[in-house]
């Protein structure tokens, strides 16, 4: 058994340990802090805000792989992928034609599309405005990269959700950074969704800076050889590139289908795109600074058109005959050989509104209703009444009756306006908060309080 002695030299060490280590933390934040005082020296703020977009590990040093989006800019050259190595075309497998169909944003629909309006400028929405058409309007892909949409082999019965790409966000991890302009390399499952996106626009983000993140399917209809396959997709857009700072484009969602063989060798059908059904589909969000913690603008407006589709089912890239002889794709007059498609015939099937229905719930489990419980289902029923793109602000009554809500963005918008424009007494600023959010948000919850009362006397 130790004596006072030992005890005593144990706790001295312990403590000297401890100092020590406080020591080296105290010399790293010292170092770190005057590593970054001479970038903003040596680079300005605006460099060092592009700097710190390449450095996705904040060691304050790029290496060939955190600088390989400068040199494909500057080269125009952009290296094959590890992927696209392994996946050498199969001569004897088949492949899809996709063509792209796109309609810019209407600039009328943004609340804040003028130039000058709140100290937008032209330069701000340049990669907006410039976006006019797809990046690619047709593309030729494999049969077998669409093995991504196959569910998992305890997922086989119509309707049970799925992940694609599962989301990596939650209440630890909070959301990923504003500050960057190009994608990471996209692997797996996302290889397959990036090639699609990115016929829209070259740098989709195939996982969304905030959830709901990733990608859902479900099977909508099963036969002997195919699935029939509904799928949701969360990815966003990074319009802009340096020097501009980051511009967020994020429709509210992209949903399509998919038929295709059990072994992912042939695919029928396929078709995504960004529903156009609502008045208002995109959010988008811009910073105006160089840093994280900037100024962050947002606005909604309203996209028309962008889908993908394929123009018919899947075809051998090379026909062979009979005796296993290659032949020509065309007959003697030229014209290209004309295949016949076996009809299929589903043995089960769901409509596609219960499919669509399925996957938003997966997407936002809040949206799960107990309809064997009638006053749980009342409940949830009218709360999504009032519900908008994005997020939605309510203040509602025990039995579920909302008094009173607002939407966020419209929120963020009358907080960004000056004092005297602001024509609603009831989102006026109190002098009591400098701060317009508190102010407004408190305004929020007292016209709450006084339109209860009438429900209360009752």
């Amino acid at each position: 058994m130790a004596g006072p002695g030992a005890v005593s030299s144990r706790l001295a060490l312990a403590l000297a340990a401890l100092a020590a280590l406080a020591a080296v933390k105290y010399y790293r934040d010292a170092e770190a802090a005057r590593q970054q005082e001479l970038a903003l020296k040596s680079l300005g703020s605006e460099g060092l805000f592009l700097f710190s977009s390449l450095d996705t590990n904040n060691d304050l040093y790029l290496s060939p792989e955190e600088f390989k989006p400068i040199a494909e800019k500057l080269t125009g050259v952009t290296p094959v992928s590890e992927f696209e190595e392994e996946e050498t075309p199969d001569p004897t497998g088949e492949t899809l034609s996709i063509v792209a169909k796109f309609q810019p944003l209407v600039m009328e629909t943004m609340t804040k599309s003028k130039d000058g309006f709140l100290g937008i400028s032209h330069v701000a929405l340049s990669g907006l405005r410039n976006w006019t058409a797809p990046a690619a309007h047709k593309s030729v892909m494999l049969a077998k990269h669409f093995k991504a949409f196959l569910p998992p082999k305890n997922k086989v019965d119509l309707g049970d959700p799925w992940w694609i790409i599962p989301s990596e966000l939650n209440i630890f991890t909070g959301y990923l950074s504003n500050n960057r302009f190009y994608p990471p390399p996209p692997k797996g499952k996302e290889i397959t969704i990036h090639r699609l996106l990115s016929m829209f626009h070259p740098r989709p983000f195939v996982k969304t800076r905030f959830a709901p993140q990733g990608s859902v399917a479900c099977i909508q209809a099963i036969s002997t050889f195919y699935y029939a396959i509904a799928f949701r997709i969360h990815a966003e857009f990074q319009l802009n590139e340096p020097p501009d700072f980051p511009f967020w484009f994020s429709p509210g969602q992209f949903t399509g289908h998919i038929i295709l063989s059990k072994d992912s060798s042939h695919v029928r059908e396929f078709k995504l795109f960004v529903p156009n059904n609502r008045s208002l589909n995109v959010d988008m969000e811009w910073l105006y600074g160089a840093s994280e913690s900037s100024n962050m603008e947002v606005d909604i407006g309203y996209l028309p058109q962008m889908e993908l589709e394929s123009t018919g089912p899947s075809v051998p890239s090379v026909i062979y005959d009979e005796n296993g002889n290659v032949i020509d794709s065309r007959d003697p007059s030229g014209e290209p050989i004309q295949f016949v498609f076996e009809e299929i015939t589903w043995q089960q099937e769901i409509p596609w509104e219960e499919a669509a229905q399925k996957l938003e719930v997966a997407m936002y489990p809040f949206k799960k209703t107990n309809r064997e419980n009638e006053f749980y289902s009342k409940l949830a029923d009218l709360h999504l009444e009032k519900y908008n793109f994005p997020v939605e602000m309510i203040i509602c009554l025990p039995n579920g009756t909302v008094i009173h809500h607002i939407n966020a963005n419209y929120f963020l918008d009358i907080t960004s306006m000056k004092p005297e424009d602001v024509e609603s007494s009831i989102f006026s600023f109190s002098n009591n908060f400098d701060d317009p959010s508190t102010a407004t948000y408190l305004q929020f919850l007292k016209e709450g309080l006084q339109r209860a009362k009438s429900y209360l006397q009752t």
